[in-house]
């Protein structure tokens, strides 16, 4: 029976932004409005993240070549194609088979209480606070914004193409925290709980790498298996500091 999934596939979450910098330092003064200016797609990498964006790239490359990357699809917000960009740097994006800048892959999209830290989500839109709490993240959708449902709708377009495309390649996305989680509810067949256990569990690492190989053995037909799970050993071998805070805006797990 022929293999319809890619040999290898690697979720990668971007480099620290300055979004996540923001963020922390808006938290940490119980500010209601994270300060910054560039609309999410904009946000750039911080030097940190720029850092750890470096050390994922070399570890790619210290691979041998047979087990290296040959596609490479990420999100065209600017702090997930910066770190692609780091990657390819170093692997060569001519030698690849395809190099995709997916929108499908974008950041949840936040609506209305973009910008906001769990504490001005609260003051401005106390009945959207107490709604979240009662449905949870997983179907609650802002106004103007994205449930974890919706993202994994447009994921599951994203495996259609990946399936028929990209059979027994090597996979490497690039993305975002809420994309890498999604990703896996489908992967391993999650349900809700099972991924907000997850979720709740651990922050995906920024520049951390969950990745799968694909073992012809499971299940009837073969199926993707998790082989690293956040796995932040390419930023420890160089020394880079490891941080895995929240995207903008956030609000407390359920």
């Amino acid at each position: 029976m022929e293999q319809k999934w890619p040999q290898q596939i690697w979720l990668v979450r971007h480099g620290q932004s300055a979004g996540n910098v923001a963020r922390d330092a808006a938290t940490a003064a119980n500010e209601f409005l994270i300060d910054i200016a560039e609309r999410d797609v904009d946000v750039p990498l911080s030097e940190l993240g720029m850092r750890q964006a470096a050390a994922l790239a070399q570890w790619f490359a210290a691979l041998p070549p047979a087990r290296q990357p040959n596609v490479v699809l990420y999100s065209p917000y600017l702090r997930a194609h910066a770190t692609a960009q780091a990657v390819l740097q170093c692997l060569g994006a001519e030698d690849m088979l395809a190099v995709v800048s997916d929108e499908r892959l974008r950041e949840k999209e936040f609506g209305i209480t973009d910008r906001l830290t769990p504490l001005g989500i609260a003051d401005k839109y106390p009945d959207l606070a107490a709604q979240r709490k009662h449905v949870g993240k997983f179907y609650f959708r802002p106004p103007g914004g994205e449930s974890w449902c919706d993202v994994i709708l447009r994921l599951r377009s994203v495996l259609d193409t990946i399936t028929r495309e990209y059979r027994r390649e090597r996979v490497l996305i690039i993305g975002h925290q809420v994309i890498v989680n999604c990703f896996r509810y489908l992967f391993e067949r999650l349900d809700e709980e099972a991924i907000l256990a997850v979720d709740r569990a651990a922050d995906v690492p920024n520049c951390g790498v969950t990745s799968y190989q694909f073992d012809p053995q499971a299940g009837k037909r073969g199926k993707l298996v998790l082989e690293l799970e956040n796995f932040v050993a390419p930023l420890k071998e160089s020394g880079t500091p490891v941080t895995d805070k929240p995207d903008i805006p956030a609000a407390p797990k359920p």
